[in-house]
């Protein structure tokens, strides 16, 4: 699985409806507004790289609404919550 970290750019009166329509795309596991430089944050996990471009120029740029995106790609996660789990393997709750 890769993950890929979308910074967006957004039209500031539109945020809400352009992160709802960002959430609905199938790659799409979540959508963050926030402060700063950009507006919107979304989290795309696709199976292949050739599918970050189906995604993010190919439907995220394509929302009325977005204006930038950067996009920045996953070499590794570290999760805190895939180590509770590993270390909870076999131990009855």
């Amino acid at each position: 699985m890769i993950t890929a970290i979308v910074l967006i750019k957004t039209s500031v009166d539109r945020i809400p409806e352009i992160a709802e329509a960002i959430a609905a795309l199938d790659s799409v596991s979540e959508v963050f507004s926030v402060t700063g430089t950009y507006d919107l944050i979304a989290m795309v996990r696709v199976a292949r790289h050739d599918d970050l471009a189906d995604v993010i120029p190919g439907r995220i740029s394509k929302i009325p609404g977005v204006e930038a995106t950067d996009t920045h790609v996953a070499f590794r996660t570290y999760s805190q919550h895939d180590l509770e789990a590993a270390f909870n393997i076999g131990l009855d709750a």
